[in-house]
């Protein structure tokens, strides 16, 4: 099983990420959320937001600040996914391949590494070759947190996947265990 039900975690939505069209331009921002498990205080992809007000502010909120931070989870690589890994001094940076802090690259395969006993994450590639999915476990269910859906509106076929039908088995995957999606750019929705 990739997480245990009935877990002890707290899951906080600081932003509700999108992807719409600007003019001649797009306007993308990712789901930025924040996880406390016992010691561990989790931020899931701080990407491209309006302002870092966006994240600072609902973290506050949420009883916590950037200096508090123990992890960043990044999904995959992308700027707006990424864009503001750097709030979070002290923390431990995780994606596909590592765990990054100050000048520390120490190498491990995300899959199946438990930050905690209710965070643990998974490689789902499809969307790039580096996805990671974050399966929280909360006393509600399992919340899983990924690229494999930008929204609960779609698009069914990723226009940017590297392999959609990794993505695919990686969606069955997931929707073999979580009761709750938080997709990439939009706001949690139930399977």
């Amino acid at each position: 099983m990739d997480a245990s039900p009935n877990g002890s975690a707290q899951i906080h939505i600081l932003f509700t990420g999108y992807v719409r069209s600007a003019g001649d331009s797009e306007a993308v921002a990712s789901t930025v959320a924040f996880i406390r498990d016992a010691d561990v205080l989790a931020v899931i992809d701080p990407g491209m937001v309006p302002t870092q007000r966006s994240i600072l502010d609902p973290l506050h909120d949420a009883g916590s600040d950037p200096e508090m931070v123990t992890d960043v989870i990044l999904s995959h690589h992308h700027p707006d996914h990424t864009m503001n890994a750097g709030l979070f001094p002290k923390a431990r940076v995780h994606d596909v391949w590592a765990i990054y802090q100050g000048d520390r690259w120490r190498s491990r395969p995300a899959e199946g590494f438990a930050l905690s006993p209710s965070i643990r994450l998974i490689q789902t590639p499809g969307h790039t070759a580096a996805d990671i999915t974050t399966l929280v476990s909360t006393p509600d269910g399992i919340t899983a947190f990924t690229h494999l859906w930008w929204s609960a509106d779609g698009p069914e076929e990723d226009p940017l996947a590297t392999d959609p039908a990794a993505l695919q088995a990686g969606r069955r995957r997931v929707l073999s265990v979580a009761t709750l999606i938080v997709p990439a750019h939009g706001a949690p929705f139930r399977p």
